[in-house]
């Protein structure tokens, strides 16, 4: 997803430019903190309670930089406004039951991070914007829902299966969500997976849409060649036909020959 731009906040921007690699850094060091908290089911309390700790450190660091661009915003209604995501991935993670949420704004740090770094590579932004919603999504899902007696979706190979069906809009209904946390990433999912495939589509469309055009304007220019050389010809034949060797043209009958003269009005 594009990232809201700051071109009227100078300051702003300049504090975004410099905090920007640092937070990518921290936003790899928590998904990689929370994909072992989640995957690694026989790590030691002392271990998992470290992991927890780093966790929401990053978390609260994460927490206090939107408070601190919020506080340099000029328009500070403008900001929370299309800012609201960054609100959302700071204030719900908050909630107990929606820790899993908190890859959220893991997610969002590093989205910001790929359209940077990979505006106007569509297709690459696309693949790597994909990648991590897959496994941020099947990480929050396996934590939000193997701990629910219900559950179906208690393995990593679950969760993953899961997010391709849902996130391609298949929906077998094989392994499905019971937790309310599992579908409040379920509908997030949900709505990522419709804008991807649009994206994709809208990128495989341009993608054959460039190669007719590029078919078109080959031909175009082919027969615009071919009419050239066969106009180049002509003029070299004409060329080389002397006056006295053309063949003489006979007028029709009553039409005036090129001696007579009209006669005096």
């Amino acid at each position: 997803m594009p990232t809201q731009t700051n071109e009227d906040e100078p300051r702003l921007t300049a504090w975004e430019t410099r905090t920007d690699l640092p937070l990518t850094g921290l936003a790899v060091l928590f998904l990689v903190a929370y994909a072992w908290q989640v995957l690694d089911g026989g790590a030691t309390p002392w271990v998992r309670s470290l992991l927890e700790v780093v966790l929401w450190i990053i978390w609260a660091v994460f927490a206090g930089e939107y408070l601190v661009r919020l506080t340099m915003a000029e328009r500070k209604g403008r900001f929370v406004w299309r800012h609201l995501f960054d609100l959302l991935a700071v204030a719900l993670p908050m909630v107990r039951q929606l820790r899993a949420l908190r890859l959220i704004t893991v997610f969002k740090v590093l989205n910001r991070r790929l359209g940077a770094d990979l505006r106007g590579k569509v297709g690459v932004y696309v693949a790597g914007t994909t990648v991590l919603v897959v496994f941020c999504s099947a990480l929050a899902v396996l934590d939000a829902e193997r701990t629910s007696p219900d559950a179906n979706i208690t393995t990593f190979g679950d969760a993953v299966w899961w997010t391709m069906a849902t996130i391609s809009t298949v929906g077998y209904g094989d392994r499905y969500p019971v937790t309310t946390e599992g579908r409040l990433v379920a509908v997030s999912l949900m709505v990522g997976g419709i804008a991807l495939l649009g994206v994709v589509t809208g990128v495989i469309a341009s993608w054959f849409v460039e190669k007719m055009t590029g078919i078109e304007q080959n031909v175009e220019e082919a027969t615009r060649v071919e009419m050239e050389a066969l106009r180049a010809e002509i003029r070299e034949l004409r060329a080389s036909v002397a006056p006295e060797d053309r063949p003489a043209v006979t007028p029709a009958p009553g039409a005036p020959r090129p001696t007579d003269r009209s006669p005096d009005r």
